[in-house]
């Protein structure tokens, strides 16, 4: 039996891709601070080792005794993390998760060996803020070519945004919840902005198929294979919760009647932002049917307490805007 590590493996992408890798047959073991609740506490096949990714001692602890074939990295956010885990692994097969954010360019689609990666500044790479996401993940790609330089198996994985059951950010949950709860729902623009999703049960196959057939110091894209716009994703989940919804398209002018702009409402990009996923497929990868996606997803939000309110920018400023354009 493959023994696999998994650095994160409690929340979200981690803890799809350990029930992957269960269910081909992996020994895993997981490696976190022990943070938040740990859903494979009694769960034959997973062992945990606690520790902080960024204490490399213990890091390196957990690398001599787990010993592992495969190791996935799911919350490497600075470069020199990723540095020092393909040093620590050099004899393991390593994927770390990047993301979509680390292209450089506006390119469409974007593809894995023709568009440009973001730079990353040594003050860049060291920072924590939302602004140097993008790059930070970049430099991290750019360690893994660097590390397969050397001879490590390592590969790296760039997802779009990721969305499914147990989803912490909750920015589909948001959309969900408009859908479930009323009948007409303002998104902004035209409705046909296009942002690449990901369903994260493909989003952990593609982290288990890179690490068996995927080519030491390559990067992978991954995403639906069918784009939505933000119009048919609302009209997805209706259909996948049983229920209908008027999707009210409306412009900047009268989203700011009701004092709200584009960019407050979640999963909004102007730009289309669309990433080939042919060079993973060449492995054998498959995507989950959208429709199928949404009904698991829908399913999972209707069991949690996730209501996206963070991302909500207030009922009352929509209606407003809905009886501007009732107007009209």
């Amino acid at each position: 039996m493959d023994t696999a590590l998994v650095i994160g493996g409690t929340r979200f992408i981690g803890r799809h891709a350990v029930k992957e890798l269960l269910d081909h047959d992996y020994e895993v073991t997981t490696f976190n601070r022990g943070t938040h609740a740990n859903p494979f506490a009694d769960v034959e096949g997973v062992d945990r080792v606690e520790g902080d990714r960024t204490d490399e001692t213990a890091l390196e602890a957990a690398a001599v005794s787990v010993d592992p074939d495969l190791v996935i990295d799911c919350v490497a956010y600075h470069p020199e993390e990723v540095r020092t885990a393909t040093e620590l692994f050099a004899d393991s097969r390593y994927v770390y998760v990047s993301s979509g954010s680390s292209y450089g360019a506006e390119h469409v689609p974007k593809r894995e060996d023709g568009t440009p990666l973001e730079p990353c500044s040594p003050e860049q790479a060291s920072d924590d803020s939302a602004e140097t996401y993008g790059a930070r993940k970049a430099e991290g790609d750019r360690a893994v070519f660097e590390a397969a330089e050397r001879g490590v198996e390592a590969m790296a994985l760039r997802p779009c945004i990721v969305y499914g059951p147990h989803d912490y950010t909750e920015r589909l949950d948001y959309w969900i919840d408009r859908v479930l709860n009323h009948d007409r729902v303002v998104v902004p623009g035209d409705g046909q902005h296009l942002w690449h999703r990901a369903y994260v049960g493909d989003v952990a196959s593609a982290l288990r198929i890179i690490g068996e057939k995927g080519t030491a110091g390559e990067a992978y894209n991954v995403g639906d294979r069918r784009l939505l716009t933000i119009r048919e994703t609302l009209e997805t989940i209706a259909d996948a919760a049983g229920t209908e919804v008027e999707v009210v398209a409306a412009g900047e002018r009268e989203l700011a009647a009701g004092g709200l702009s584009p960019t407050g409402f979640p999963l909004y990009r102007d730009y289309p932002h669309v990433l080939s996923t042919a060079k993973l497929a060449d492995l054998g990868w498959e995507s989950t049917g959208v429709k199928e996606a949404m009904v698991r997803t829908v399913e999972e939000h209707r069991e949690s307490d996730r209501d996206g309110a963070e991302h909500d920018p207030g009922r009352d400023a929509e209606k407003r805007v809905l009886g501007v354009l009732d107007t009209l």
